[in-house]
C-alpha cells in the first residue's frame, strides 16, 4: 500500500523535514509514505478575496493532476469525519487488505478547492483545532506510523 500525502506548500522548515523523514524511515514498505508538494497558488503580500479564490482553484487543479486515478482519495478538512487512532488504524488496515493505495489531500491556507472535495471518497478531520500546514505533515506521518504499529502488534502505541 502506498500512501501519498498531497500537500499544498513547499520549503518546509528543517525540523518538519527531519520529523517526517524519521517516521518514513520507521514505516515499513507495506505502508510506504510519500509526500508530494504543490506550490501555493499565491504567495506573500496582501491577498484579496478574489486572488485567494483563484489561488485555491489553481492549487486544486494541481492536486487533481497529482492524484493516482486508482487510489482511494481522502480530503482532510475541519468538517470531515473525526477518527480515533484505532479507527484510523482499522481504516488503513482495510485499505491495505484491499490492496488499495491512498491519496490524502492537504489544502493550503484557504483549504481545499471544491473540485478536490468532490473527488474525495471520504473527508477526514484531524481535529477541530486549526494546525499550521507543516505540523499537519508531522501529525499524519506519526499517525500512519502509529496505525501500522497497532496493526502489527508493535509496542509503540499504548492504550
Amino acid at each position: 500500500m502506498k500512501i501519498k500525502l498531497l500537500c499544498i506548500g513547499t520549503r518546509m522548515p528543517a525540523w518538519v523535514e527531519a520529523a517526517v523523514k524519521e517516521y518514513q524511515k520507521r514505516i515499513p514498505q507495506k505502508f510506504k509514505v510519500e509526500i508530494v508538494e504543490i506550490p501555493l497558488g499565491i504567495q506573500g503580500g496582501k491577498v484579496t478575496v478574489q486572488a485567494a479564490h483563484l489561488a485555491k482553484k489553481k492549487e486544486g487543479q494541481a492536486l487533481l493532476k497529482s492524484l493516482d486515478p486508482r487510489s482511494h482519495v481522502v480530503a482532510l478538512e475541519v468538517t470531515g469525519k473525526s477518527l480515533s487512532t484505532l479507527q484510523l488504524a482499522q481504516r488503513l488496515g482495510q485499505l491495505h487488505d484491499e490492496s488499495t493505495d491512498l491519496n490524502l489531500l492537504v489544502g493550503g491556507p484557504d483549504g481545499l478547492a471544491e473540485e478536490c472535495l468532490a473527488v474525495a471518497s471520504e473527508h477526514w478531520s484531524l481535529s477541530a483545532l486549526t494546525f499550521p500546514h507543516p505540523i499537519v505533515r508531522v501529525i499524519l506521518a506519526e499517525q500512519i506510523y502509529r496505525a501500522w504499529s497497532i496493526l502489527s502488534g508493535h509496542p509503540y502505541h499504548r492504550e
